[in-house]
């Protein structure tokens, strides 16, 4: 049986509605209720581990509904921002957006199994969004890629950009002459777009975007109304959509 004071530090970790004025006992009564409270705790520590998953579900809960807010708030940008490249199917019943950096290793990881889940499923809208964060080389692919596609098109782009997934080398001013030529682009011209306003709008809208979505990392995928951070593997994206499609 609980001793008055230990039924009394039970009651309070287990109810939230609980109101218990410390600040109307007297030191040795608080002293004493501590004492309590930590053998309690000692004795059952399996409370511990009840409240810490309860304090993870709120957490979890709160997220989420703060990602459902940054979705709607930022849904224009998002989905139809008038330059991000768009693949798939573009009247897809399901929208896949990618915070994507050539040199993230976790990208390149998940890149075959998106575009497994886009290619078999058939039915999936996909953005890109350049979010190039891990050093010059990261900005230098990103902006490669970005003049190709705003001089060449998006076929072009997708081609170029499926390349520089798989690169495995340096992303260096030379590799991507050679591999401007491996295109049969003009690579002087490229390096000369590469510079402009309407690359350098896209690159920092796209920053800007993702500071407003809480993206510190890559890859990050939104997938209906899901915000994923981080490598997600081909049978839990499956899974996702799955249950976006069954939300509507």
């Amino acid at each position: 049986m609980l001793k008055p004071l230990a039924f009394a530090a039970a009651f309070a970790l287990a109810s939230p509605l609980a109101a218990l004025d410390l600040s109307s006992m007297s030191d040795d009564e608080r002293a004493a209720f501590r004492s309590e409270v930590r053998a309690y705790l000692l004795d059952n520590p399996e409370v511990l581990m009840e409240a810490i998953g309860v304090l993870e579900q709120r957490q979890a809960e709160m997220a989420a509904a703060g990602d459902q807010q940054m979705l709607v708030d930022n849904a224009e940008a998002l989905y139809e921002d008038g330059f991000s490249f768009v693949g798939g199917n573009p009247d897809g019943d399901i929208t896949i957006v990618e915070f994507m950096d050539y040199r993230c290793g976790y990208c390149k990881k998940a890149f075959p199994e998106v575009e497994e889940l886009i290619n078999a499923d058939g039915n999936i809208r996909f953005i890109v969004k350049e979010y190039p964060i891990l050093g010059d080389q990261s900005v230098l692919a990103a902006r490669f890629a970005i003049a190709v596609k705003n001089l060449h098109g998006t076929e072009v782009y997708k081609d170029l950009h499926d390349t520089l997934m798989t690169m495995k080398t340096d992303i260096t001013p030379e590799a991507l002459v050679r591999l401007a030529e491996s295109f049969a682009l003009d690579a002087n011209e490229i390096i000369a777009k590469m510079e402009s306003d309407d690359v350098t709008r896209e690159i920092r809208e796209t920053a800007l975007l993702g500071q407003r979505m809480q993206v510190t990392g890559t890859p990050t995928f939104i997938i209906g109304n899901e915000v994923l951070r981080g490598y997600v593997p081909l049978s839990a994206m499956e899974e996702i959509v799955t249950k976006a499609r069954q939300d509507g």
